[in-house]
């Protein structure tokens, strides 16, 4: 499937999946599909700000696989559905994810290097401007565009 086709599928496959997420009072974090062929892989993962359970997870995924299936969606009519929660780990894909998180710690890889570095662990501060703000040290921020960040993930103290 090629790369703009399997994106807008993606796209429709959100649209389902906040609709069935809405109605039970949780939010799509991700939506993602993996594979080709028999071994496609439809992950989508939920939330809400007091955590999603087992019930959450299936009531979506009954709901999701039964509109996909009787919508013939899914070319080929194979493909293995998983939800679940992002997890505390969570990558952060959109503005109000970071906005969401200000306070957090996180870890963001770049696609190209900020001050000889790629890598970066902080405190979320934000989204301010088109801009991801992380505080890298003690008076010391770096603020990077959206199309900047190859991964961004919350990083948990264990």
């Amino acid at each position: 499937m090629a790369g703009s086709n399997r994106e807008a599928l993606v796209e429709k496959i959100t649209e389902i999946a906040n609709r069935a997420a809405q109605r039970e009072g949780l939010e799509v974090w991700s939506v993602e599909l993996l594979g080709s062929g028999p071994s496609r892989v439809l992950r989508i993962f939920i939330d809400k700000p007091e955590g999603v359970s087992l019930a959450d997870c299936e009531t979506v995924s009954h709901q999701v696989g039964a509109m996909l299936d009787e919508a013939n969606f899914i070319p080929g009519d194979s493909y293995q559905l998983e939800v679940s929660s992002p997890g505390v780990e969570r990558k952060l894909y959109r503005p109000e994810h970071f906005t969401r998180f200000a306070g957090k710690k996180a870890r963001l890889a770049l696609r190209e290097p900020v001050e000889n570095q790629r890598r970066w662990d902080g405190v979320l501060a934000g989204y301010e401007d088109g801009c991801v703000v992380l505080e890298t040290g003690a008076d010391k921020a770096i603020r990077v565009r959206m199309e900047q960040i190859e991964k961004a993930n919350l990083k948990f103290e264990w």
